[in-house]
């Protein structure tokens, strides 16, 4: 009998009631819905409470920006192929295909900007956006 993996909040460590966070949301960015770089494990308050991704814009926005950043630290080429990306994002042919369907393809490959956009579920974040909810930073004083 396998054990099961025991998952820890991001935000406050704890082990109880953790739940899968999809950090571009699955109705967002579909394409990153079974890849573990966009996944948050949060427990229900650090997921469904005040501060959390659902109900305040700031946090999502952060953890949005973070998942952009690795995506852009991960392809961090100019050009993958569409098996460079399967694997980089250790997921399935049929999944990189997906991803790759609507991406031009250049002599060197795919885009990493136009890749990264496509995964985020056609936009870029940016920094201007987190400012604009400034407001409603839960962690004012706290961590800057």
């Amino acid at each position: 009998m396998g054990t099961r993996e025991i998952h820890h909040c991001s935000v406050c460590g704890t082990c109880y009631q953790v739940q899968l966070h999809h950090v571009a949301f699955r109705s967002q960015a579909p394409l990153l819905k079974n890849i573990r770089l966009n996944f948050k494990y949060l427990c229900n308050e650090h997921h469904q409470g005040k501060y959390g991704p659902h109900k305040n814009r700031y946090v999502d926005l952060t953890y949005k920006l973070e998942l952009q950043d690795k995506l852009f630290e991960l392809f961090g080429k100019s050009f993958y192929t569409e098996k460079e990306i399967q694997e980089l994002l250790k997921t399935t042919s049929s999944t990189a295909r997906k991803i790759c369907k609507k991406l031009k393809s250049y002599k060197d490959g795919y885009s990493s900007k136009e890749l990264v956009k496509r995964l985020m579920g056609d936009r870029i974040y940016t920094q201007k956006e987190l400012r604009d909810v400034e407001y409603e930073n839960p962690w004012e004083g706290v961590l800057k």
